[in-house]
């Protein structure tokens, strides 16, 4: 499926959020506390849009590594890194095709991962979140951009008419009618932020913080691999 709407993710993303999404990644990379020569792993990176953001955010020196299972997704991001989406003074990036439940990477070996709009699609998100938080050394971090649903109107309306009735017309637009019924349906099955908060602890991270944004819209989560 996310094969299929590779060519029109990034158009869409930017209708359905009014362009908000990037400030969203931003918010992201900030809470990530990530600098000069870090290395960051950014899992179910899409297009790369958040991957690009955290190459900025480190700086000359750093590498991000941008894991998808979607290969023409990742093509996408290899073509916007091949065209400038990150210059000289950037962290190195890289894209690789990998399963989010089981990276191919080492214990310890990034000081951070983040998954943006990406992780109400782990097939096992206990087994996802253990993931992430094995490849992060201890003290660094674990960021969650996600979707969630608002409980109070008059976001809560507004939620329901959007993503009932709005996505799904903008998916048949698009000529993916199934994909863009799956989002909505992804977004309500997806833990509440408290509860996504307590699966992280059990995952291995302490000191998780969460805050909403957007009216209750998006939620932002932050974690410490203990030692």
């Amino acid at each position: 499926m996310f094969d299929r709407i590779a060519g029109g993710y990034d158009r869409l993303n930017s209708v359905m959020t009014a362009g908000l999404h990037h400030a969203w990644r931003r918010r992201a990379v900030e809470l990530a506390q990530v600098g000069p020569n870090s290395r960051v792993l950014d899992v179910a990176t899409g297009t790369g849009d958040l991957a690009f953001a955290l190459a900025e955010a480190i700086g000359a020196g750093g590498q991000v590594v941008g894991a998808d299972f979607a290969e023409q997704m990742l093509k996408i991001a290899r073509d916007k890194a091949a065209a400038g989406a990150v210059g000289p003074a950037t962290a190195s990036v890289k894209f690789e095709q990998a399963n989010a439940l089981l990276l191919p990477h080492a214990n310890d070996e990034f000081d951070a991962a983040t998954v943006g709009f990406g992780v109400r699609n782990f097939s096992d998100l206990d087994q996802g979140l253990r993931e992430l938080a094995r490849v992060v050394r201890p003290g660094g971090h674990v960021v969650i951009l996600e979707m969630t649903t608002p409980q109070r109107p008059p976001l809560s309306t507004f939620f329901k008419l959007w993503f009932d009735r709005v996505v799904p017309v903008l998916g048949r637009a698009a000529g993916d009618t199934a994909a863009y019924s799956y989002l909505p349906n992804s977004v309500r099955r997806f833990p509440g932020p408290e509860e996504l908060a307590a699966r992280m602890a059990a995952a291995g991270l302490g000191d998780i913080r969460y805050v909403l944004t957007a009216g209750g819209i998006i939620a932002l989560h932050v974690g410490t691999v203990v030692t």
